[in-house]
């Protein structure tokens, strides 16, 4: 199930005939269909009953348990949330995920940018060197995107200057070109392509998440 949390966010609130999801559908083990409205739909295996999933479902579920470790540490029920999103998400995007949140029983107040997010996580607005204006650079190379931005901070007050990023950048890509790479070697070594296998696909993936412990940055900022 890693592979399909991980992915979810690629497809949530993307049509199936979107080039960027046909081009990532060679890329998973599992198996992605056109549904209502070219809704793409995951469709698993769990204890040998195939079920039919939509990516806000899946994200439902991380939303979930989120919501759950939260209320463990709080001791109390949580109702309101602000979920972040990766800088690149369209308007479709952001609504999928409020969708999501309501799927989880969650009232998603806000939609916050990842490095927007990233600049707040790291308590730049309770710096004791941060007086007067400041400019802060901000990069998030994660498990799917390359995000950045330039905010300034001003009496407490954040505002978000620019932002770019990469949609295919980050761990996921990594795994694939390793993927990729050993599909070629097994290909060469003992002729044999692999490559529309899809379980020899998903064993060989799972084990490069194995050795390679998948590599994630965490956000980081810049003062200047």
């Amino acid at each position: 199930m890693y592979f399909i949390f991980s992915d979810a966010k690629r497809l949530i609130g993307r049509k199936f005939s979107d080039p960027v999801v046909q081009d990532d559908i060679l890329l998973w083990p599992f198996k992605v269909t056109a549904s209502v409205n070219d809704k793409p739909m995951i469709t698993v295996k769990y204890k040998d009953e195939e079920k039919q999933l939509y990516a806000e479902e899946v994200s439902s579920m991380v939303l979930t348990k989120m919501r759950e470790i939260a209320e463990a540490y709080l001791e109390s029920t949580v109702k309101n949330a602000v979920v972040t999103v990766p800088a690149y998400f369209s308007d479709s995007q952001h609504k999928a995920t409020i969708d999501a949140g309501a799927i989880a029983g969650l009232d998603v107040m806000r939609v916050m940018n990842e490095p927007t997010a990233a600049v707040v996580a790291y308590g730049l607005d309770k710096r004791s060197d941060c007086v007067g204006e400041q400019n802060i650079f901000v990069f998030d190379l994660g498990g799917g995107t390359f995000d950045v931005s330039i905010l300034t901070i001003k009496d407490n007050v954040f505002q978000v200057k620019a932002t770019s990023e990469n949609t295919h950048l980050g761990g996921e890509d990594f795994d694939n070109r390793m993927v990729n790479y050993f599909v070629q070697e097994f290909k060469r070594k003992n002729k044999v392509d692999i490559s529309g296998n899809s379980k020899a696909l998903r064993r060989l993936r799972t084990a490069c998440l194995r050795e390679g412990k998948k590599i994630t940055f965490f956000p980081r900022c810049c003062q200047y």
